[in-house]
């Protein structure tokens, strides 16, 4: 079993994983385009989480994780538990391409644009602006700006909406 990780999976899984590989996901880009009531922010004041949006034409480079055999129950309940919380993601099963060539299913979180919670669109200055000061029962949103962005680097990976958001979030 493979999951697709692009935010917070890239820097703490959760599960064990047995391999790994950066992998790319057609067909939906990622984005702070979730309202985060939960981990990186409140009911009163929403923080903002990465998604994956659904955009033709778009494609997504994250980190394909092939979690430890034997788990995959295990997992999957912790996934459940940890990403559905509010019901703002789906659950799918989507193809990625491995770095090696290779192509395999992955669970993936994505965006439900019908939900409460979606916020797609939104300006990088609003954005930065949110993610400065929301706290959630998680940490505060900056650390899950600064960590996704830092693995992003480590990996090799540029999303320049994640740098801009960065460095504006670090001077506000």
């Amino acid at each position: 079993m493979w999951v697709f990780g692009y935010g917070s999976l890239l820097w703490n899984p959760g599960f064990s994983v047995a391999e790994q590989s950066i992998a790319t996901l057609p067909g939906y880009a990622r984005s702070f385009c979730m309202r985060s009531i939960h981990h990186r922010g409140t009911e009163e004041d929403p923080g903002l989480v990465l998604a994956l949006d659904a955009i033709e034409g778009t494609e997504c480079e994250g980190l394909a994780l092939r979690v430890e055999p034997g788990t995959e129950d295990e997992t999957l309940a912790y996934l459940h538990e940890r990403e559905l919380i509010s019901s703002a993601y789906l659950e799918k099963t989507c193809k990625v391409r491995l770095r090696d060539g290779r192509i395999v299913d992955a669970v993936t979180y994505v965006i439900d644009a019908d939900h409460v919670q979606y916020c797609g669109g939104l300006p990088l200055e609003e954005q930065a602006q949110i993610i400065a000061n929301a706290v959630g029962g998680r940490g505060p949103n900056t650390e899950y700006l600064f960590n996704t962005a830092q693995h992003l680097n480590e990996l090799g990976l540029v999303d320049a909406d994640l740098e801009w958001l960065v460095m504006r979030v670090r001077t506000l």
